[in-house]
């Protein structure tokens, strides 16, 4: 039997700067994607987001180039990621409030 998750990592959140998500344990899983939902922004900032894979939910790595944020909804998929997954961010100028999912399928 197939096994589906959806984990909202981020909820109504302010990023600016440089930033990082919680971390969420995959190691169960075959497929993921990543949904972010950006609610507002303030000024006209540009948002690049990287898919990190950890073996132990400490230690970090990038698995792919930065996604940049563009629209209301932004989605990407990954591949061959191990036990743990999180996004690294960078908000450059200004900020934005999103919503991010992970959605999982074995």
């Amino acid at each position: 039997m197939l096994q589906s998750q959806t984990a909202i990592l981020e909820r109504n959140t302010t990023f600016s700067g440089d930033f990082a998500t919680e971390p969420f344990e995959t190691g169960w899983a075959r497929e993921a994607r990543w949904f972010v939902q950006v609610l507002s922004t303030d000024g006209d900032p540009d948002v690049q987001l990287t898919t990190q894979v950890s073996p132990d939910g400490l230690t970090w790595v990038d698995l792919d180039e930065p996604h940049h944020v563009s629209g209301e909804l932004t989605s990407w998929s990954v591949q061959e990621f191990g036990h743990w997954l999180r996004i690294r961010g960078t908000v450059d100028p200004g900020s934005v409030k999103v919503r991010i999912y992970l959605a999982l399928k074995s």
